[in-house]
């Protein structure tokens, strides 16, 4: 079985977007102050907090690695990225990562969709073709940990939805390194705008590696080098 790991890093929406965005953004705002007294973000939080969403969001690498493979990342143009990483993918029988079923894999199929990337897995279902039958279907169906093992779901066993684990918090308790030093998600952009992709992409591939420790950890494969990651 081919197990591929993942870890994607995003930046807010492209400036030929801030015309359309502002417009919705005024719509939003409009709705707001009708049902509230707090005062709604202002336009540039709302701006940047598009890096969260694929629709507009725009990702800066994926990184990835397959097994106990050496850990890789795709950067550059968008679309190549995408186009890359659903080769790759389609060699893959799992994805594992940290929050993928709700933001990674999530944010990828959005990306290829606005971008006109067709997946290499099954996404939607075909009337007398039962899911099963279909070798490589994406069921982002919940409470299952195949073909998608999303980490933070099973640490906490579909537990508390409220409250979404980082990775660096399961890291920890498990005794392995946290790839969060000099840099998190928080920074990319900040990171991206300084010209500083080299050190984004370092950072991808440090949460890659720390997500494939953490996931042999949980299902409990041997390994005496779990703490010592190289980084």
């Amino acid at each position: 079985m081919n197990k591929l790991f993942l870890d994607i890093e995003t930046i807010p929406a492209g400036e030929e977007l801030t015309g359309p965005l502002k417009t919705l953004y005024q719509k939003r705002k409009a709705k707001h102050e009708e049902r509230s007294e707090e005062e709604f973000v202002s336009f540039e939080k709302y701006f940047d907090a598009t890096a969260l969403d694929g629709s507009f969001g725009r990702i800066v690498c994926i990184g990835y690695t397959v097994n106990d493979g050496k850990v890789d990342a795709l950067s550059g143009e968008e679309k190549n990225i995408l186009e890359s990483f659903w080769e790759i993918a389609s060699n893959a029988d799992m994805f594992i990562g940290h929050n993928i079923h709700d933001f990674d894999l999530a944010f990828i199929l959005q990306r290829s969709t606005v971008l006109g990337v067709k997946p290499t897995w099954q996404l939607f279902e075909e009337p007398g073709i039962p899911k099963y039958k279909v070798s490589k279907f994406l069921d982002f169906a919940r409470y299952k940990s195949a073909p998608i093992f999303d980490t933070m779901w099973e640490w906490t066993h579909w537990g508390d939805t409220r409250n979404k684990i980082g990775l660096e918090h399961v890291a920890i308790a498990l005794g392995i390194p946290t790839p969060k030093e000099g840099i998190d998600g928080s920074k990319v952009n900040e990171f991206y705008k300084a010209g500083k992709v080299k050190e984004i992409v370092e950072y991808c591939k440090r949460d890659v590696e720390t997500t494939r420790a953490v996931y042999k950890k949980m299902i409990f494969e041997g390994s005496k080098n779990l703490e010592v990651l190289p980084f």
